[in-house]
């Protein structure tokens, strides 16, 4: 049986309480329905002209945009004249005027389950500024493609807070988008109206290939689940010299640099650490943008063999230590900025944390930092339990 998302839900039976009322709608090419229909084109059909804007996430409403701190345009939609604006530019937050005449604004987009992707930060911002403007908030609900009961990770410390961590989630969430808004909307006291139009058919289990879903990538660099899959841990990469596979056919699945020997890498790894459910298969490219762009990179392809014993994030930060400890003469750390932060150290930023990011560097043994993320989950996951819906 395939899941039926928020949108689809939404399509068979419009709530009462949304009959006649002016809509906005937050998307992107991922919002489509099961039959690949956009939900802006059955939204323009359920509420006709009471369609007054739309707004996109990162990446652009058409996901066009490659990379971090690359701004998006807003645009005017010609079919159903109406301006689409962008929330990833000088506003990461709606503007009051671009909510007027606006009863309700629906979401609608497609997370994957980790805690440095920015539409949850997005969603967000849009509930602050539906409060704000005495606006209700309906958001419909999509799997999360890492599913959802598997959580891990170290809880984002306050000190680096930023657009890819607002909140102190740990990096592999667990959570829906509807189950993390309500979360947060209650937890840290932003007290949105919000309505969910949960999904049916999906449990915590599934992964996304599960759902029997159509994939559309949510951004240029996540082009099929299995992208998804290893982006928890991969996404780490980003704040250092090497290639996380940007410029090539296996984004996140791919990840090198011209120094590294992989033999040596993987001989660290399975001395020091287990790396169950992956195939680490040696492997070199040759990005065509981004880092590296143009050179020869020596590294792996990361194989998923089973998903339900791979830990990405653990196998992502031993993988960062061999790195740093093997080839340390050339490896280096993005500099800011990264993601509006122009001052703390990107790795940090995405780490959530700068202990932990030295203790990768100091060689320290990361079966420690993984019982400490274990100990920090428990807490997570019982003040999150109140929010889950499946």
């Amino acid at each position: 049986m395939t899941v039926k998302t928020g949108i689809d839900v939404l399509q068979k039976n419009l709530p009462d309480f949304m009959k006649n009322k002016t809509v906005a709608l937050l998307a992107n090419p991922a919002s489509v329905n099961k039959n690949l229909i956009h939900s802006k084109t059955i939204i323009s059909e359920i509420f006709k002209d009471k369609l007054t804007a739309i707004f996109s996430p990162q990446h652009g409403f058409y996901a066009e945009k490659q990379d971090n701190m690359i701004f998006s345009d807003h645009l005017y939609d010609p079919v159903l004249n109406i301006p689409v604006y962008s929330l990833y530019n000088e506003n990461l937050k709606p503007a009051p005027e671009m909510l007027k005449n606006t009863d309700i604004l629906i979401i609608d987009l497609q997370d994957v389950g980790t805690r440095v992707y920015t539409f949850i930060y997005t969603i967000s911002f849009c509930l602050e500024a539906a409060k704000e403007n005495n606006i209700k908030i309906v958001i419909l609900d999509r799997p999360n493609p890492v599913s959802g009961n598997q959580v891990e990770g170290n809880i984002l410390e306050p000190e680096y807070s930023s657009f890819v961590g607002r909140y102190p989630i740990p990096m592999r969430h667990g959570l829906t988008c509807a189950e993390f808004a309500f979360f947060i909307n209650n937890e840290f006291n932003i007290n949105a109206d919000i309505e969910i139009i949960k999904m049916e058919g999906w449990n915590r289990k599934m992964y996304f290939e599960d759902t029997k879903l159509p994939w559309v990538l949510p951004s240029p660099n996540l082009p099929v689940p299995e992208s998804a899959y290893v982006y928890p841990g991969q996404v780490i990469f980003e704040g250092t010299n090497i290639s996380e596979g940007r410029g090539t056919t296996k984004p996140f699945e791919l990840f090198g640099a011209p120094f590294i020997k992989p033999e040596k890498l993987k001989k660290f790894i399975i001395d020091r650490y287990d790396h169950k459910g992956v195939f680490l298969r040696e492997t070199a490219f040759e990005p065509t943008s981004g880092k590296w762009s143009g050179e020869r990179c020596f590294g792996f392809q990361i194989h998923i063999i089973d998903k339900g014993l791979y830990r990405p994030y653990f196998l992502s930060l031993c993988l960062l230590q061999g790195i740093c400890t093997l080839f340390r003469d050339d490896f280096r750390l993005k500099q800011p900025p990264y993601e509006f932060e122009y001052e703390k150290t990107p790795l940090d930023l995405i780490l959530g944390s700068k202990k932990l990011r030295k203790d990768i560097e100091q060689d320290k043994n990361l079966y420690i930092n993984e019982k400490k993320f274990n100990e920090e989950i428990k807490a997570y996951t019982t003040k999150t339990k109140p929010y889950l819906l499946y």
